[in-house]
């Protein structure tokens, strides 16, 4: 298994695909979670995570660009509630290839608004009674499901199924089940944190600046999942994302260069910076690979 790392992102492959999309290709690393997706810096509309060994769709960042994800052959089981939050723009997901058990386990995914294609091929949930149905009904802008079209005489037919008493205590019964399947692995507990890490997770709430960065802590806090981004004694590791751009195109943390060349101090634009960087090791140097 790899783990995730601004390297490894800035390192893979990068290209235009046949749909004139910039693609981000993270295929075949057997990569265990997602983690550090900042370093991207918001700049594919596409990601291809196929062939890894990733058991739940989460850990995205606000990545407002992206459209397309390709997520097949993994062992995803679980979808972030919060997902439609990170990627909001999402217009195509692949999940051929999982294991998505429960209709229930989609609802997640029919919080983003603007989806409109959707593969869940040889997943168990694929097989379940009324499967194309209830994605018909609950994904109202959904175009195409598993590669074919959904036709307004099925979303007609699924709408009125699934308002009628017998679709009601579908719905029900199927929100049960998603309840009762949900994975052990999947329940927050805390798997890879050490009590230091706990401790610098707690430090951090304290010093968060604003309510998105409490959530997100305390979410890492509940899960014990640790990405990588607590370390120098303790303290969080600031702006990953503007180290890796710096990085990118040889420049200092304290400058980089305006739209019309000119040198801008980047302590008015990240105020943060002044107080946070020069008790930090790379603070003079910054060292790129």
């Amino acid at each position: 298994m790899v783990k995730l790392t601004p390297d490894l992102i800035n390192q893979s492959m990068q290209y235009m695909n046949p749909c004139r999309d910039r693609e981000l290709d993270l295929r075949g690393y057997k990569i265990p979670q997602i983690e550090n997706m900042g370093a991207t810096l918001d700049q594919f509309d596409t990601i291809d995570f196929s062939d890894n060994d990733i058991r739940k769709l989460d850990g995205f960042p606000h990545l407002p660009r992206l459209k397309c994800l390709l997520m097949n052959n993994n062992r995803i089981v679980r979808i972030s509630d919060t997902l439609h939050e990170s990627l909001p723009n999402l217009e195509s997901v692949v999940l051929t290839g999982n294991n998505v058990q429960e209709l229930g386990d989609l609802e997640p995914l029919a919080k983003l608004p603007n989806l409109q294609a959707l593969s869940l091929l040889t997943n168990p949930v694929s097989t379940k009674q009324y499967y194309r149905e209830y994605v018909a009904f609950r994904f109202p802008n959904l175009r195409l499901l598993d590669f074919r079209k959904i036709k307004l005489k099925e979303r007609e037919a699924a709408k009125e199924l699934f308002k009628s008493k017998k679709g009601k205590e579908l719905q029900r019964e199927i929100m049960r089940k998603a309840k009762l399947a949900m994975p052990a692995a999947d329940k927050p507990t805390v798997h890879n944190a050490t009590p230091a890490d706990i401790h610098k997770i707690k430090e951090a709430i304290k010093r968060a600046t604003n309510l998105h960065e409490v959530e997100r802590l305390t979410r890492m806090l509940q899960s014990g999942q640790i990405t990588g981004e607590f370390n120098f004694n303790g303290k969080l590791q600031p702006f990953v994302w503007l180290r890796a751009f710096l990085c990118r195109f040889r420049l200092t943390w304290w400058s980089y260069l305006g739209r019309n060349q000119e040198k801008i101090d980047l302590r008015w634009t990240y105020p943060r910076l002044t107080y946070e960087l020069p008790s930090l090791p790379f603070f003079d140097t910054i060292e790129c690979y």
